[in-house]
């Protein structure tokens, strides 16, 4: 029998944080409909970074692109734990659908899908090859809320 996803979470060193409340009633963390969960923007100023990351900043300015890397990867932990909230159980994931990336680029950064990739790179890790490979976007965007290096969104199949 294979282990959960928060014994293989316990075994990569990964503690998931509790999920910020929303500071207006008229958002959450996700809503799911039918067999969906779609997960609202999470921005790395609001996550618990993890060493070498950096929340806030334009990336390729005061940001490099492997700072954001991490960034996205400590985005993606703070994603976890709101699929954790919205679900109940992560062991309902049966899919990683999409993850979309806003990067908060400086100007001539071109490589928003490298920082995407911290995100990407853990789901992938923690669902294996089969739920965890996804569709993806990355893109640039001139500013992000709270000066977030990067905000991401993402749709997962869940269990009924």
């Amino acid at each position: 029998m294979s282990d959960s996803i928060e014994e293989k979470l316990k075994k990569m060193g990964i503690t998931l944080p509790t999920p910020e409340p929303y500071a207006s009633p008229n958002r959450t963390h996700g809503v799911i409909v039918n067999n969906v969960l779609y997960l609202s923007g999470h921005g790395s100023c609001r996550a618990a970074m993890i060493p070498g990351a950096k929340a806030t900043g334009k990336v390729g300015g005061d940001v490099t692109e492997q700072e954001a890397y991490k960034s996205s990867r400590a985005v993606a932990i703070a994603m976890i734990a709101s699929i954790k909230k919205c679900a109940g159980s992560l062991d309902r994931v049966k899919r990683v659908i999409r993850l979309y990336g806003l990067v908060n680029s400086a100007p001539g950064f071109n490589r928003q899908f490298a920082v995407i990739d911290g995100a990407s790179d853990l789901f992938y890790e923690v669902w294996g090859p089969e739920a965890g490979q996804h569709a993806g976007a990355a893109d640039g965007i001139a500013e992000l809320p709270r000066d977030s290096a990067v905000e991401i969104m993402g749709e997962f199949e869940i269990s009924k």
